[in-house]
Formats: structure tokens, sequence, C-alpha cells
């Protein structure tokens, strides 16, 4: 996370900020952060997992966003905008956002892990994530090598589960249900 404005902000300021912007900025606690644009393969993997996802959540009540779409933990307040998100049923929109921009059950989150945003996307970034009711699975997809971390959270439980995922393996998406295939996610038809 880069340093905050020096302003703070309310909710309903930050969302009148954000669609002034030219640039997307994360909202907790009354500060504002701008969120750095990413790099080609960066870009590139976002792409083929929204492709996969979406190809497999064909014809089911499932859809997957871009990180054009904003999510906010009500729980902490914290409003940002993960590379991609799922949401499956009615999408439910934030009462405070009154554009309607901000949705609030995400299914599934997927961050695509920078040299810059790593530990933020494990550590606290993670601990906001994990406060959503709804939500099933985080995957998090390393950049410089074909690894996912999976952290999931069955329907009857309360705790989180956390598998590692290797070259040529399937990653198992159940709260879909769906599965990645690393060897597709990181295939380069231009390598």
């Amino acid at each position: 996370m880069s340093t905050p404005a020096r302003q703070r902000f309310d909710f309903a300021s930050y969302v009148l900020l954000e669609d002034e912007s030219v640039n997307k900025h994360e909202f907790l606690d009354g500060q504002v952060w701008a969120m750095a644009g990413g790099s080609p393969a960066h870009a590139a993997l976002i792409a083929s997992l929204a492709r996969l996802l979406g190809n497999q959540l064909d014809g089911r009540p499932c859809r997957v966003f871009s990180s054009d779409l904003r999510i906010r933990i009500r729980e902490t307040g914290l409003a940002t905008y993960p590379d991609l998100s799922v949401v499956c049923g009615k999408i439910e929109l934030d009462p405070e956002d009154p554009k309607g921009h901000t949705a609030t059950n995400p299914r599934l989150l997927v961050e695509v892990l920078s040299p810059s945003t790593e530990d933020y996307d494990r550590g606290e970034k993670l601990a906001h994530y994990k406060r959503i009711p709804g939500l099933r699975e985080v995957v998090l997809v390393a950049q410089a090598q074909p690894r996912v971390e999976l952290w999931s959270r069955p329907d009857d439980a309360s705790a989180w589960i956390r598998s590692e995922f290797h070259e040529h393996d399937l990653v198992p998406l159940r709260g879909l249900p769906a599965e990645l295939s690393l060897a597709d996610v990181y295939r380069d038809p231009l390598a």
C-alpha cells in the first residue's frame, strides 16, 4: 500500500473521488491509497484466469468481474479492486454507494501477486477478505513462477484452509464449482 492522502474521507466522499478519478484507490478508515498498475505478465495472468473461469461458469448463475468492480468488506470498511471477483446469484450492492458500483458478496476473489503488493495481498488484505460472509475462496497467483495459493472456507465452517499448487496441478474451486489448470493459467502463446 502506498502513502495515504492527507485528507480524511468518509465512504460517500471516497465514492465521489473514484467517480471523478482516472486512477483507482483503496479506502479504509477514512484514508485513500492510489493503486499501482500492473506489468504485462500481471495483465496476461489476469486475462487467462478470467477466460478460464468465465468459460467454466458459462450457463451457471455466476459471473466473473474484472478489477473494475469495487468490492467492499462491510465488516472492516475496506473498499478495493481485486484483480478478479466472481459473484454467484444476485449481486448485492453496497447501500452507501449511490451509483451502485460497489459489490459486497463475492464468492471468489483472485489476486495476482506482484513484488510491490505481495506482502499486503497475503497479509492485511487477505485478512480483510476473510471477513466477507459469503466468500468461499481466495486465489493468490504467483507472477514469476507457476504457483497458486488457495484459501478456502467450506460452507459449514468458519476456519480457512490453505492449499498450495505448482506446475501442472489442478486447483479445485469447490465454491463455484470449477477448477484451474496451472498449465493453462501460465501458458504463454508468445513464448
